[in-house]
């Protein structure tokens, strides 16, 4: 059996990639071609044990995802949710009519989570499942946006130039809602003294065209919350000033599946009536598998109902307000498992479990000597550190990134946004599965590499700088 291709047609196709796929012979048939090309359908078939092995053996070079201190993104479900997951892989969340138990299950999920974030009325709110954070972002920004536009019409006033507020800080998701709905993005920087955004200067950069005000709760580059009490305050206070009614947008993409547990205290939610809408991530500390996303408004009316479409679609009518169409509803089903699995207590149980290992470790690396916090990893379970200044010019934690990474850990190091630029920290995120004694070997590992590092006699070549492009 032959590729029914001439091998040579795939010579120098790219740079440093391959041409072709080489089957090693223990793995092949008799008759099967051994050399597949790679970047081109092969003419013919082929077992699907040797299509198996191939694919299996090119996904062994990725990263080993419990090692991944970058990503905020589950690693690990237990075997009964795997195998829901192998059972309801072929569900498709849009066909509510084929799957109307899986719809009926994602509207028990948002409103579980309009409760836990205290919407004065849950039944009355209105939420639904996303492919994930950035597409629940989006929805909350366009709810926003024609929230403004209807009332500003409304009212006769022209609506061509909205602007959306928020922390320099924000993940690029926020970046291109403002870009690919143009709206304009205001920044308000953070600062050594104003590290997240509080509502210091806020009366500065909204007015009348502002759609709302973007609050983090977990900001990405140092896991950090933004005082979201702090800014509903301030927003108050320019209200009885100017008369603008200025919403809150609540991303807690990270934060809104641990506060609720571990700081329930905290005022951040739906308590704070200038709160519209959260989203937050179930394949983050949600504790499932990517991808979902949810977003819930505080009460129906916050979603404009034009925004919403009623869609004939295999049998049934059905009403939906998404970014994608056809998606997976397994995840969906799995949030539910997990929300069964575990509840309340069990959620409150592995989110401080997760904390503790965090706060250990940020103690830890602070006391190893070179280092400053940023952060403790006391709101979510993420902490960021910097170099002391003046403990070196021979070494940067661009370099440690890469002997954590020689060791399989994968530590990011990147610069802070605008008006901090030159500020590089260095960023764990601890999610379930990294356990204590996971956190004693990477801190031997990097106790090891410290110690190699401070050993060094001259600066090492700074090639790594090309990590810099860290997109969190």
């Amino acid at each position: 059996m032959s590729t029914g291709q001439d091998p040579q047609k795939f010579r120098g196709r790219g740079v440093g990639m391959s041409d072709s796929v080489t089957v090693n012979p223990v793995f092949a048939r008799p008759g099967e071609a051994t050399e597949l090309p790679a970047n081109r359908m092969p003419q013919e078939e082929s077992l699907p044990e040797t299509a198996y092995q191939i694919v299996h053996d090119e996904a062994m070079l990725d990263g080993n995802a419990r090692l991944n201190l970058a990503t905020f993104v589950g690693t690990w479900m237990d075997d009964q949710a795997n195998r829901l997951y192998a059972e309801a892989a072929d569900k498709n969340m849009i066909d509510k009519d084929e799957y109307p138990q899986t719809a009926a299950i994602e509207t028990r999920c948002w409103t579980m989570l309009a409760d836990l974030w205290n919407a004065p009325d849950p039944e009355n709110a209105i939420g639904t499942s996303t492919i994930g954070s950035s597409e629940a972002c989006m929805l909350g920004g366009l709810a926003l946006k024609r929230r403004w536009q209807l009332a500003r019409r409304a009212a006769g006033k022209p609506t061509d130039k909205p602007n959306l507020v928020m922390s320099s800080a924000v993940q690029v998701v926020w970046e291109k809602f403002c870009n690919y709905w143009e709206v304009e993005a205001r920044y308000v920087p953070i600062t050594e003294e104003h590290q997240q955004l509080d509502g210091h200067d806020l009366e500065k950069y909204v007015d009348e065209n502002t759609i709302g005000v973007v609050a983090i709760m977990g900001v990405t580059y140092t896991g950090t919350y933004e005082p979201v009490a702090d800014v509903a305050k301030k927003l108050d206070q320019i209200q009885a000033d100017t008369g603008l009614d200025i919403p809150i947008h609540v991303d807690g993409a990270s934060g809104a599946m641990i506060a609720p547990f571990c700081q329930p205290d905290l005022e951040w939610d739906f308590r704070l009536e200038r709160v519209a809408s959260i989203n937050t991530s179930g394949h983050k500390y949600g504790l499932v598998y990517p991808g979902l996303g949810w977003v819930v408004w505080r009460h129906k009316e916050l979603l404009p109902q034009e925004l919403i479409f009623s869609v004939s679609y295999l049998g049934g009518n059905m009403p939906t307000f998404a970014l994608n169409f056809s998606r997976p509803g397994a995840q969906v089903l799995l949030q539910y498992y997990m929300f069964l699995r575990l509840g309340f207590e069990g959620y409150q149980r592995v989110q401080q479990n997760s904390l503790d290992v965090a706060q250990f470790l940020a103690k830890e690396i602070a006391a190893l000597g070179p280092f400053e916090l940023w952060n403790d990893g006391s709101d979510i379970p993420v902490f960021a550190w910097r170099l002391k200044k003046g403990h070196t010019t021979n070494w940067s934690l661009y370099d440690l990134s890469d002997r954590l990474r020689a060791r399989g850990w994968l530590v990011p190091a990147y610069p802070m946004p605008d008006d901090l630029t030159d500020v590089v920290v260095q960023r764990i995120v601890v999610r379930n599965g990294l356990s204590h004694d996971l956190a004693v070997a990477l801190l031997k590992d990097l106790r090891t590499a410290v110690e190699f590092l401070d050993s060094l006699d001259g600066p090492l070549p700074h090639a790594t700088q090309a990590h810099v492009q860290f997109h969190h």
